[in-house]
């Protein structure tokens, strides 16, 4: 293993200082970067242009000043390991790359687990469900939202997400036929989901419906959309469905064990919503939060392993799964708590869906309040980044696991009297998975690179806008320092996508 990962590591090495070169020198050639200042009128012109000539070695051939650049990165200039120069406005590029690195990560991290996740799990219940209703819907979005340029679909959302929705949040009601569409609607889909035949069809419909329409009814009547909330009834109802709901998809139902540290793990959960609600929540950092989050599922991973008797490691994870989410769920409801007093503020003015940048100018509040400030700027963009990544993510776990389960493997599983659950769970998704590895790792680095221009029409600061600016400035330093990390992850990824393979499939040998 240690073998191969060196051997990885040294042939890229090799092939990211060839992409690097070309890159750079394609770059220094696309124009002068002293072009405003020969056109400029200024008296001391002459100086101006030697300062950036010295500055930038522009009397250095490219060819050449390549190696001036690599040469920084290695320490070898006397400034540091990691050096990647200045820009044409003598402005360090690396303070630069860390801040907008940072803001871009914010950006498509979230993005990308998200339709990592999201995909998976559609594109596994379509290949469950092949050549029903709910098949052919999503095989239709999915191509839909493939073929739609990013750009596009960013410009919908803020005209129809933000826009729309902001001017909705001024008198918050729901019409009786809307309610009844979108009953209709939910009806159709969830009836398309559920593998029913015949009459119980048609009672998953009915109850969809219906449960739809109550849900829509109740918000309107407790004017939910100005004042959000979960309330300790949902989160009762949440933390119940999430403990049985993790306990079946992870070891089944018929696992006691499990459904049992599930449930003690809720009810703990629930135990815990008023303490913290009403009092821990109003002391909390950023980090505490964090370390709280840790604490819970620690602790239900404790629970898990201590019942679990001879089954610990899968009725801890059971557990630790369960405590995650329903601990999720109560900082959500907190989050919702200040949103009316966020919506109404004098910054926000009463359109808290954001269009533009990361974070509200002047905005001061608690972690809750700049929770919901940093999510309701996110919001948008990310949501343009799944919709892009959710299409190949989905055709690529549907054709993944329909060929995996049409393998002899999966049909001696069924045939020694394994639970469906049980084939899909344990024998089919593994194997269903090394593909989705490969375009993972090709993807995250794709998406950084594809976020330039998410981040230009919504207005963040940060990669794209180190890229743009160098590429308008004839600048390669910048343009180097994006391309050094975009391409800085594309190998890392595809590293861990061997070794993940092996991790997967333990016929595949790294060695």
């Amino acid at each position: 293993m240690a073998t191969f990962v060196v051997r990885r590591l040294i042939a890229s090495i090799f092939i990211f200082i060839a992409a690097t070169y070309l890159m750079y020198i394609l770059v220094a050639l696309s124009g002068d970067p002293l072009e405003d200042l020969r056109t400029s009128s200024a008296p001391n012109k002459q100086q101006l242009i030697e300062a950036r000539t010295a500055l930038l070695n522009l009397d250095v051939p490219p060819p050449l000043r390549y190696f001036i650049w690599l040469g920084g990165i290695f320490g070898l200039t006397g400034k540091g390991f990691g050096y990647l120069g200045v820009t044409v406005q003598n402005q360090p590029v690396n303070v630069l790359l860390g801040q907008a690195m940072g803001s871009t990560l914010q950006l498509v991290t979230l993005a990308t687990v998200v339709a990592i996740i999201l995909g998976i799990v559609v594109g596994i219940t379509t290949a469950l469900r092949q050549y029903s209703g709910y098949d052919y819907g999503v095989t239709f979005l999915s191509f839909l939202f493939f073929s739609l340029p990013i750009f596009w679909v960013a410009v919908l959302l803020k005209q129809y997400l933000a826009i729309g929705f902001n001017d909705f949040l001024r008198d918050p009601a729901i019409p009786w036929w809307l309610i009844v569409i979108l009953a209709l609607i939910s009806g159709v889909i969830w009836m398309s989901i559920i593998p029913r035949k015949g009459i119980q069809r048609l009672y998953t419909f009915l109850i969809a419906a219906v449960a739809t329409a109550a849900l829509l009814v109740y918000m309107e009547l407790t004017d939910w959309f100005s004042n959000p909330h979960i309330g300790i009834v949902g989160i009762v109802l949440s933390a119940a469905g999430v403990a049985f709901g993790v306990t079946a998809i992870s070891t089944g139902l018929r696992q006691r064990r499990a459904l049992r540290a599930s449930i003690i793990v809720a009810a703990i959960g629930i135990a815990m919503y008023y303490p913290f609600m009403l009092f821990i929540s109003y002391y909390l950092t950023f980090w505490t939060w964090v370390g709280l989050g840790v604490l819970a599922v620690a602790v239900s991973f404790a629970i898990g392993w201590f019942t679990g008797g001879a089954d610990k490691a899968p009725v801890a994870r059971t557990a630790a799964i369960t405590g995650f989410l329903v601990a999720a769920l109560i900082s959500l409801d907190r989050f919702m708590s200040v949103w009316n007093a966020y919506a109404n503020s004098s910054r926000i003015k009463g359109r808290p869906i954001a269009t533009i940048g990361s974070s509200t100018p002047g905005l001061e509040g608690s972690l809750w309040v700049m929770g919901v400030d940093f999510f309701t700027h996110l919001l948008l963009p990310t949501i343009a980044l799944i919709l892009i990544s959710f299409a190949s993510y989905t055709r690529y776990s549907r054709a993944s696991l329909l060929e995996v389960m049409n393998q002899d493997y999966i049909r001696t599983a069924r045939a020694k009297g394994l639970t469906e659950r049980t084939v899909v769970v344990r024998h089919a998704f593994r194997n269903a998975l090394i593909p989705i590895a490969t375009i993972v790792a090709f993807d995250i680095g794709g998406i950084v690179g594809g976020a330039v221009i998410t981040e230009r029409v919504f207005g963040w600061t940060g990669m794209g806008a180190l890229f743009q600016n160098g590429l308008d400035h004839v600048d390669p330093n910048p343009v180097m320092a994006f391309f050094l990390v975009v391409g800085g992850l594309a190998i890392l990824f595809n590293l861990i996508a061997d070794l993940v393979y092996a991790g997967l499939d333990p016929r595949i040998r790294v060695s």
